[in-house]
Protein backbone atom coordinates (compact mmCIF):
# COMPACT_ATOMS: atom_id res chain seq x y z
CA UNK A 1 0.00 0.00 0.00
CA UNK A 2 1.37 3.57 -0.61
CA UNK A 3 2.52 5.39 2.13
CA UNK A 4 3.45 9.16 2.54
CA UNK A 5 7.04 10.79 2.82
CA UNK A 6 7.49 14.19 5.10
CA UNK A 7 10.76 15.92 5.46
CA UNK A 8 10.57 19.90 7.14
CA UNK A 9 13.82 22.03 7.18
CA UNK A 10 14.31 25.18 8.23
CA UNK A 11 15.88 28.27 5.36
CA UNK A 12 17.10 31.47 6.85
CA UNK A 13 15.67 33.57 3.99
CA UNK A 14 12.25 34.27 3.05
CA UNK A 15 9.47 32.23 1.94
CA UNK A 16 9.64 33.84 -1.35
CA UNK A 17 12.97 33.09 -2.00
CA UNK A 18 12.83 29.32 -1.29
CA UNK A 19 9.59 29.17 -3.48
CA UNK A 20 11.28 30.69 -6.48
CA UNK A 21 14.32 28.82 -5.69
CA UNK A 22 12.53 25.28 -7.20
CA UNK A 23 11.15 27.42 -9.98
CA UNK A 24 14.18 28.93 -11.33
CA UNK A 25 16.11 26.19 -13.32
CA UNK A 26 19.45 28.02 -12.66
CA UNK A 27 19.70 27.45 -8.85
CA UNK A 28 16.58 24.28 -9.06
CA UNK A 29 19.64 22.52 -10.98
CA UNK A 30 21.80 22.64 -7.94
CA UNK A 31 20.13 20.91 -5.34
CA UNK A 32 17.06 19.17 -7.24
CA UNK A 33 18.02 14.93 -7.97
CA UNK A 34 21.67 16.08 -7.79
CA UNK A 35 23.88 13.67 -6.55
CA UNK A 36 27.88 14.50 -4.95
CA UNK A 37 28.78 11.76 -7.78
CA UNK A 38 26.28 12.55 -10.41
CA UNK A 39 26.40 15.19 -13.06
CA UNK A 40 23.05 17.44 -13.70
CA UNK A 41 22.93 17.43 -17.43
CA UNK A 42 19.44 19.06 -18.21
CA UNK A 43 17.23 21.54 -16.32
CA UNK A 44 13.66 22.46 -17.75
CA UNK A 45 11.00 24.18 -15.78
CA UNK A 46 7.54 25.56 -17.09
CA UNK A 47 6.78 27.74 -14.15
CA UNK A 48 2.56 27.21 -15.00
CA UNK A 49 0.17 25.19 -13.56
CA UNK A 50 -0.15 21.97 -15.99
CA UNK A 51 3.80 22.64 -17.00
CA UNK A 52 6.18 20.23 -17.37
CA UNK A 53 9.38 20.17 -15.81
CA UNK A 54 12.53 17.33 -16.28
CA UNK A 55 15.66 16.83 -14.30
CA UNK A 56 18.49 14.79 -16.10
CA UNK A 57 21.46 13.72 -13.64
CA UNK A 58 24.18 11.50 -15.36
CA UNK A 59 25.33 8.90 -12.96
CA UNK A 60 27.99 6.76 -13.55
CA UNK A 61 27.28 7.18 -17.69
CA UNK A 62 24.29 6.72 -17.18
CA UNK A 63 21.37 9.51 -17.63
CA UNK A 64 18.46 9.45 -14.83
CA UNK A 65 15.36 11.27 -15.54
CA UNK A 66 13.13 12.96 -12.83
CA UNK A 67 10.15 14.22 -14.24
CA UNK A 68 6.43 15.24 -13.82
CA UNK A 69 3.76 18.17 -13.87
CA UNK A 70 3.14 21.20 -11.84
CA UNK A 71 -0.04 20.79 -10.67
CA UNK A 72 -0.61 23.90 -8.48
CA UNK A 73 1.47 27.23 -7.76
CA UNK A 74 0.55 29.23 -4.92
CA UNK A 75 3.76 31.52 -4.46
CA UNK A 76 5.24 31.43 -1.70
CA UNK A 77 3.08 29.25 0.11
CA UNK A 78 2.32 26.14 -2.47
CA UNK A 79 3.90 24.26 -4.62
CA UNK A 80 2.61 20.85 -5.77
CA UNK A 81 3.63 18.62 -8.58
CA UNK A 82 3.48 15.47 -10.11
CA UNK A 83 6.80 12.99 -9.92
CA UNK A 84 7.97 10.35 -11.46
CA UNK A 85 11.72 8.69 -12.48
CA UNK A 86 10.81 6.47 -15.71
CA UNK A 87 14.02 4.28 -15.62
CA UNK A 88 12.73 3.01 -12.43
CA UNK A 89 8.93 3.27 -12.15
CA UNK A 90 6.73 4.73 -14.80
CA UNK A 91 3.61 5.30 -11.89
CA UNK A 92 3.49 9.15 -10.83
CA UNK A 93 3.33 10.05 -7.47
CA UNK A 94 2.60 13.64 -5.61
CA UNK A 95 4.81 16.01 -4.13
CA UNK A 96 3.63 18.97 -2.19
CA UNK A 97 5.55 21.84 -1.09
CA UNK A 98 4.48 24.45 1.83
CA UNK A 99 6.32 27.18 3.00
CA UNK A 100 5.64 29.18 5.99
CA UNK A 101 7.05 32.36 7.68
CA UNK A 102 9.37 31.51 9.73
CA UNK A 103 10.84 34.28 12.27
CA UNK A 104 13.21 35.93 9.85
CA UNK A 105 13.21 32.75 7.41
CA UNK A 106 11.01 30.02 6.23
CA UNK A 107 9.55 26.58 6.95
CA UNK A 108 9.53 24.47 4.13
CA UNK A 109 7.35 21.19 4.83
CA UNK A 110 7.49 18.42 1.75
CA UNK A 111 5.01 16.22 1.63
CA UNK A 112 5.48 13.18 -0.96
CA UNK A 113 2.54 11.47 -1.40
CA UNK A 114 2.23 7.78 -3.21
CA UNK A 115 5.64 6.20 -2.25
CA UNK A 116 6.07 2.65 -2.69
CA UNK A 117 6.95 0.16 0.23
CA UNK A 118 10.40 -0.35 -1.92
CA UNK A 119 11.22 2.42 -1.93
CA UNK A 120 10.40 4.46 1.37
CA UNK A 121 13.17 4.67 3.10
CA UNK A 122 15.28 5.70 -0.02
CA UNK A 123 13.26 8.70 -0.93
CA UNK A 124 12.84 9.64 3.18
CA UNK A 125 16.47 9.81 2.57
CA UNK A 126 16.71 11.33 -0.98
CA UNK A 127 14.24 14.18 0.24
CA UNK A 128 16.50 14.67 3.70
CA UNK A 129 19.76 15.17 0.88
CA UNK A 130 17.64 17.73 -1.67
CA UNK A 131 16.49 19.86 0.90
CA UNK A 132 19.62 20.06 2.80
CA UNK A 133 21.44 20.88 -0.25
CA UNK A 134 18.60 23.29 -1.63
CA UNK A 135 19.16 25.33 2.07
CA UNK A 136 23.00 25.88 1.08
CA UNK A 137 21.94 26.88 -2.96
CA UNK A 138 18.67 29.51 -1.34
CA UNK A 139 21.12 31.12 0.63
Amino acid sequence: MPKTVTVTRRFAVSPERVFDAFLDPAIAGKFMFATPTGEMVRVKIEPRVGGAYTFVDRRDGEDIEHAGQILELDRPKRLVFQFAVPKYDPANTTVALDITADGTGALLTLTHQGVDDAYLEQTGKGWTMILENAVSAVG
